[in-house]
């Protein structure tokens, strides 16, 4: 079996956690990359993997994809996340949750959890019930906390239109043509947001059905799943899972901006580098995403309400166009700028 250490994703992570509670059928896995700002902050993914090592490397990408976003955020906080193994059929209980409570409650406040892809805030409810380190529970109106998904969908739409700006001089969406891969919370989100500024929108989803349906409501179009990345467009906005950039949907593209919600986009460090060489602009994952980290971080903090939240979020573009000005002053990628801001930021730089 491979050493967590040797996989090309392990980054010098200051731990990884393995959990198994027989009696829930809990299986799960904590990785802390960072605490030099604050305790390890990220949210538990709910997901069946074909292999536990893809589950690992999952955990690995994600927990340093974190330090990075809170750190790029400003917030006091380190990299952690969370991968819960599910079954094929995606069976979860309250006793797992209550059992993945517990291990987190067992890591003493280094690693604080909140929502990701299959969980919800009344599955956080419940983890409260045996753990403090938890945030992106229900709030009160006008308070920071609860669903992270809209705050993410509110950065991403502010990012993508700090792109345009850039790459297109307009400073609306207005016919701007946005193809999003992914419409779920943060996907179907920012397509809202986007319809209501009169950008024409191409969906879709692994849920063809909701694709098609959120396509006939906002007077877009559906395309199949394998198509949308290749689909002629301004804007392509990857808001589904990871490793969708590679060298072969890169060669493919035909948009001269990618800017998404989606964590860890690109498959390979080469992949960035193959965007750069082809003019795309890129908005580097975990600096245009973090409006949902953003409230659950000011909601654990207790800092801020709402309107705090907002203010933060709306910084995200100003620290897009920090990465994109250097990475146009050196000629390196835009991904690559990011992560030596990040590293700097973390004392690893």
């Amino acid at each position: 079996m491979t050493a967590p250490w040797d996989y090309p994703d392990f980054d010098d992570h200051e731990g990884l956690h393995l959990f198994r509670d027989r009696e829930s059928g809990l299986t799960a896995i904590i990785a802390i990359h960072s605490t030099a700002l604050g305790p390890a902050a990220g949210g538990t993914r709910f997901w069946h993997y074909p292999a536990p090592e893809a589950a690992i490397t999952d955990v690995l990408r994600l927990s340093r994809g974190m330090s990075f976003k809170n750190a790029m955020a400003d917030l006091p906080l380190g990299g952690g996340k969370a991968v819960i193994l599910a079954d094929a059929a995606r069976t979860k209980t309250p006793a797992m949750i209550a059992a993945f409570g517990r291990a987190v409650e067992s890591l003493g406040g280094r690693y604080v959890t909140a929502e990701d892809v299959g969980i919800s805030t009344a599955d956080m409810a419940e983890v409260a019930k045996q753990t403090k380190y938890v945030s992106g529970l229900p709030v009160a109106a006008g308070n920071a906390g609860g669903d992270p998904g809209p705050l993410t969908a509110l950065g991403v739409f502010l990012g993508v239109k700090a792109a345009v700006r850039r790459v297109l001089g307009r400073d609306t969406l207005a016919d701007v043509r946005i193809a999003i891969q992914g419409v779920g919370s943060v996907g179907g989100g920012l397509a809202r947001l986007a319809a209501a500024e009169g950008a024409r929108l191409v969906l879709a989803d692994v849920d063809q059905a909701r694709a098609a349906a959120l396509a006939e409501q906002l007077g877009g179009r559906a395309v199949a799943p394998a198509d949308i990345l290749a689909v002629e467009a301004d804007v392509v906005s990857p808001c589904a899972l990871g490793a969708v950039l590679d060298e072969r949907s890169i060669a493919r593209l035909d948009a001269p901006i990618v800017a998404g919600a989606a964590n860890n986009q690109l498959a390979t460090p080469e992949d960035g580098v193959r965007l750069h060489a082809r003019g795309v602009l890129y908005a580097p994952d975990y600096v245009i995403n973090a409006g949902g980290i953003i409230n659950v971080g000011l909601e654990y903090l207790g800092k801020g309400d709402r309107a705090e939240v907002e203010a933060l979020i709306s910084r995200i573009p100003d620290r897009l166009e920090r990465v994109w000005d250097e990475s146009a002053a050196t000629g390196d990628s835009a991904d690559a700028v990011a992560d030596r801001m990040a590293l700097a930021l973390i004392g690893r730089g």
